[in-house]
């Protein structure tokens, strides 16, 4: 038997029953726990029944007093419930103090100035615990939108305060309030890479459950020149309202039109004068200009396209965000800045700056975090095409293995970005050395020019991409290997692909 209590006494369980037993035989709980037990029918005490009142007072038994300390537990559980996973957390493992979370943020270096930006965004995380309203949250979701961090890239303790303050909203909201047309992705996004990427350390027991594949609205591509027609009419109206409304539109309108109608009348009288003085001069003076005209030599056709990969436009690509394409489990729908001018066909604004939509392929084999904030290079003039219903306006280039003779090209991978120099800007040229040339404006389909000079596209033992001309035969008597530069002389390269084919 003392062996016996020996064991029990060692039990993790035994421990725990014991303590629970302390809590509810204090004072303040049993008092409680008779009051309970005396107004339930349900555990009313046999001594308790009006029948009861008349005899004397009787022993308990033993199975009846189990049965009101069994009644006790019960009624003390809410006097042992501790706060929610949820609090627990922000008094803890969310604490900007935490150790934990200090040493996984101490290799990062900060400016003066990203000091005080992390500042201001912990300012901003505290303003939205003490109550939020929906115009705060539809700030703070367009702050982000260009942002894989509170400061761009780099993670600090203000991504963390940030995920304190949302996280508890995010995880009420429903889907349409998460990716719907007036939702806040961009926020959610946030909260999902906080809770569950390394760079910050955080164990969250009760994490927010974010559905990656659940993307109710994608915001379609806006006609860049429309949107400028718009604004210009819209600002027009503004100005003839802000003048004291002494001319409308409709009398401007009517103004211009009664201008070219004079002009219009001007030239009609010029071109009867001039009939005239034809018809009156002789016959043969008019063949005689017939046959001069006849005469003149047509101008010459434009020079042909020198064949080489300068035709190609090549350039840096900044990816503002990506996303999941709603309609094609393989693809990615990205925002991307290329340094195209404002009104360039199938761009929009984004943030004040000038974006492409570009499909890629590259679903399952490039993670999505990945393709947030970074650079790459982009093909900029292939004909637009349709991608399962969303215009794709550019290719994001990407190596992966040589296919060996006699195997299926099956897109498997690995897949690798390419990527420019760290120091290079959106829209900055991309080109072969040796081969540089004026780029088409669009590649004809039917000249197959992508198709001829892909082939050779290739990466070096130092992981450098490189043009091949001695793969292309159209390039027959031409050899050696041109690296893919930027304007301002930097290499393009791979992370680890040898060989591999670019495309």
């Amino acid at each position: 038997m003392a062996g016996q209590v020996f064991f029990l006494s060692h039990d993790p369980f035994f421990f725990f029953f014991s303590h629970l037993v302390d809590i509810v035989f204090r004072p303040e709980t049993l008092s409680r726990c008779e009051s309970g037990a005396s107004s339930s029918p349900r555990h009313r005490h046999p001594t308790s029944t009006p029948q009861a009142t008349k005899q004397p007072p009787q022993v308990v038994p033993r199975r009846t007093r189990t049965s009101i300390k069994l009644f006790s537990l019960r009624a003390a559980r809410p006097a042992l419930r501790s706060v929610s996973p949820l609090r627990q957390l922000s008094s803890r493992s969310i604490s900007l103090s935490n150790p934990r979370i200090m040493a996984a943020l101490a290799a990062q270096k900060y400016t003066p100035a990203e000091e005080t930006e992390i500042q201001k965004w912990i300012a901003k995380a505290d303003s939205i615990k003490a109550g939020a309203d929906k115009a705060v949250l539809d700030a703070l979701n367009a702050d982000l939108a260009t942002r894989t961090t509170a400061l761009g890239t780099k993670p600090s303790k203000a991504d963390v305060a940030i995920y304190e303050a949302v996280a508890p909203l995010v995880k009420t909201w429903s889907p349409e309030e998460r990716t719907g047309q007036e939702g806040r992705p961009n926020i959610v996004r946030l909260v999902d890479f906080v809770q569950n990427s390394p760079l910050f350390g955080l164990e969250v027991a009760d994490k927010v459950v974010v559905d990656q594949e659940e993307v109710l609205y994608v915001k379609p591509p806006v006609d860049a020149k429309a949107e400028k027609e718009r604004l210009k009419k819209e600002k027009a109206a503004a100005a003839v309202a802000a003048s004291g409304g002494e001319k409308t539109v409709v009398d401007l309108t009517k103004e211009k039109v009664a201008a070219v109608a004079d002009k219009v009348a001007e030239l009609k009288d010029k071109v009867v004068d001039a009939a005239a003085g034809a018809a009156a001069a002789p016959e043969g003076k008019q063949k005689k200009e017939k046959k001069e005209k006849q005469k003149r030599p047509a101008p010459p056709p434009p020079p042909p396209a020198v064949l080489s990969p300068g035709l190609i436009d090549l350039r840096v690509g900044h990816i503002l965000k990506a996303i999941k394409h709603p309609e094609a489990d393989s693809l990615y729908v990205s925002t991307i800045a290329m340094g195209d001018k404002p009104g360039t066909d199938d761009t929009t604004e984004v943030d004040g700056q000038v974006c492409r939509t570009v499909c890629s392929g590259l679903n399952g084999l490039v993670p999505l975090e990945e393709m947030q904030g970074r650079k790459v290079v982009v093909v900029c003039n292939l004909k637009p095409v349709k991608m399962r219903g969303i215009k794709s306006s550019a290719m994001v280039l990407a190596a992966s293995p040589q296919i060996k003779e006699g195997e299926a090209d099956d897109h498997k991978g690995p897949v690798e970005l390419v990527n420019p120099p760290a120091d290079a800007k959106a829209g900055e040229r991309v080109y072969f050395e040796g081969w540089q040339a004026e780029p088409e404006k669009v590649l004809n389909p039917k000249k197959k020019i992508w198709e001829t000079f892909q082939p050779g596209f290739t990466t070096t033992d130092d992981l450098e991409v490189a043009f091949d001309a001695g793969v292309v035969k159209e390039l027959e008597g031409k050899e050696g290997l041109g690296k893919l530069v930027t304007a301002s002389g930097g290499v393009c390269k791979v992370p680890s692909l040898k060989g591999a084919q670019v495309r």
